[in-house]
C-alpha cells in the first residue's frame, strides 16, 4: 500500500482498494450485502462492502462520524435527500464521495453485476441513524449501535 494524507479519507478510501491486499477474503452474500472491518485503532475506520444486485442500504447517517467512500467494483448509486426528495447520483469503480458528519443517503447497487466499495469513517461508527422521509422530511426510524447491529 502507499502512503496517503491520513486526513484525506477518500485517499484512505483507495489506499484500501485492493482485495488482494485485505485481512479478510471478499465474500458475496445472497441475503444481504457483506461487511468486514479491514482496519480499525488510532486511525481511521475502514470497512469492505460488497453488492449483489438490488442490495442497499437504508436511508441512513454515519453517527456523527465523517467518512468517504469509493466503488472498487461495479456500479453503485447514492442518493442524497435535496428539497424534501432522494437525488441518485451514480458511482462507477474508481469513484468515490467524500462526506461530512452531517451526511444522509442510500447506497444501492442498481446494476446487474456484483459490486464492491471501501468505506472510512473518523471517528469509527459508534451508532447510525435511519431514517424515513415523510411529505419530504427525515424522519428517526431507529439507531442502530456497532456492537449490536454490525
Amino acid at each position: 500500500m502507499t502512503r496517503t494524507d491520513p486526513s484525506d479519507l477518500l485517499a484512505v478510501a483507495a489506499r484500501w482498494a485492493d482485495p488482494a491486499g485485505w485481512p479478510v477474503r471478499l465474500r458475496f452474500d445472497p441475503t444481504e450485502r457483506w461487511y468486514a472491518r479491514l482496519a480499525a485503532g488510532d486511525g481511521p475506520e475502514v470497512w469492505a462492502l460488497s453488492w449483489l444486485p438490488g442490495q442497499g442500504t437504508d436511508l441512513h447517517d454515519h453517527g456523527g462520524s465523517s467518512g468517504a467512500f469509493r466503488v472498487v467494483v461495479g456500479t453503485l448509486t447514492e442518493e442524497t435527500v435535496r428539497d424534501g426528495r432522494l437525488r441518485p447520483h451514480r458511482l462507477d469503480a474508481g469513484a468515490g464521495r467524500r462526506f461530512g458528519a452531517r451526511h444522509v443517503h442510500v447506497v444501492t447497487n442498481r446494476g446487474d453485476r456484483p459490486a464492491v466499495s471501501v468505506h472510512v469513517y473518523r471517528p469509527a461508527l459508534r451508532h447510525m441513524t435511519r431514517y424515513r422521509l415523510v411529505a419530504g422530511q427525515l424522519v428517526v426510524a431507529d439507531v442502530a449501535r456497532a456492537g449490536v447491529a454490525w
